[in-house]
């Protein structure tokens, strides 16, 4: 019998044929689930106070830039208004140090040279006429004596007045003049900390977003830190999927990745951002068919999110189609 008209042999050509149109179809898409997520800001105030205002409530879009809260800041008004006295003082100090002595107390200073120098001139010649006397025999010792005395603190007053007079035209020393300049630096600085912590009571929205989570209330006082709000930008939202090692072969960054969720059902079209080096085990929030423990590798996709239609937390699918290999 003819062994290319058995049986045995039409099922083997039948086989080899099924086999050739599978292999011609190309590998199946690749599913994967997870959740929704955004980047969330949480808004605070890094000085304490009464909250005046929150005017945004929550579910309100807000643009970067909006004021979010505002604190009270009477007493830090006060706190500035006294820096800026001491600011004031110290750079004042500073000027009268740099101008040097003033003329009128130079003019004083020579005037009073000029006495001390007449005093010294007086005693001098009252301690010759005495010494004159004395060598005569017309003058006691005591007498002259005591000229001695007067003309010894005459000399002494004429040097005291001479240094003085030298102090004021030298006017004041390099170190003087550097420590108060370095008190006038303190002193402003003092104000711009007080500036900045008014500044800093007035929390403004660092980027677009939706107010999210409203923490706080007109009224309340809170501590630095303390919660305000939650600030999510849903308009760049991501998928995060798990994916084991065979379809990893198949995903390339920048895909384009086909997601949906909801019932009915709400696709968008994202884009492979970001694929794990490090495999890891599934996580329990992660339903799969497949069995829980293997490892497998995170896969983020970019969501274009511009309505807001996919929020944090919401399960959603992810459909690759593979892409060949190289």
């Amino acid at each position: 019998m003819n062994s290319a008209h058995s049986p045995t042999a039409a099922l083997a050509a039948l086989t080899v044929l099924t086999l050739a149109c599978g292999g011609n179809a190309g590998p199946p898409a690749i599913r994967a689930s997870g959740h929704v997520e955004a980047t969330e800001v949480r808004l605070a105030a890094t000085v304490g106070g009464r909250l005046l205002e929150a005017p945004f409530e929550e579910g309100e879009r807000v643009r970067a830039g909006e004021v979010v809260a505002r604190l009270d800041t009477a007493l830090m008004d006060h706190e500035l208004a006294r820096a800026r006295a001491e600011a004031e003082a110290a750079d004042a100090r500073l000027r009268l140090l740099v101008s040097g002595s003033r003329a009128e107390d130079i003019r004083r200073a020579e005037e009073q040279l000029a006495q001390a120098q007449a005093e010294l001139d007086a005693a001098r010649r009252e301690l010759g006429r005495l010494a004159t006397l004395a060598e005569r025999g017309t003058a006691t010792e005591k007498a002259r004596d005591d000229a001695v005395t007067r003309r010894e603190v005459a000399e002494r007053g004429v040097a005291a007045r001479r240094a003085e007079l030298d102090k004021l035209l030298a006017g004041s020393r390099r170190e003087e003049i550097e420590a108060a300049r370095a008190q006038r630096a303190a002193a402003e600085a003092a104000v711009a900390a007080v500036n900045q912590r008014i500044a800093e009571a007035t929390v403004l929205a660092p980027r677009d977003g939706v107010i999210t989570v409203r923490a706080a209330e007109p009224g309340e006082v809170l501590a630095p830190g303390a919660p305000l709000a939650v600030l999510t930008d849903l308009a760049h939202a991501w998928l995060n999927v798990w994916v084991d090692e065979p379809s990893l072969a198949h995903i390339r960054l920048g895909q384009e990745v086909e997601v949906s969720s909801g019932q009915p059902p709400v696709t968008r079209r994202g884009r492979v951002a970001f694929v794990s080096p490090v495999a890891e085990f599934t996580p329990k929030n992660v339903q799969t068919p497949e069995e829980r423990a293997k490892l497998v590798f995170r896969i983020k996709v970019a969501l274009p999110n511009p309505d807001g239609v996919f929020k944090p937390g919401m399960p959603a699918d992810a459909t690759f189609t593979p892409v060949a290999r190289p």
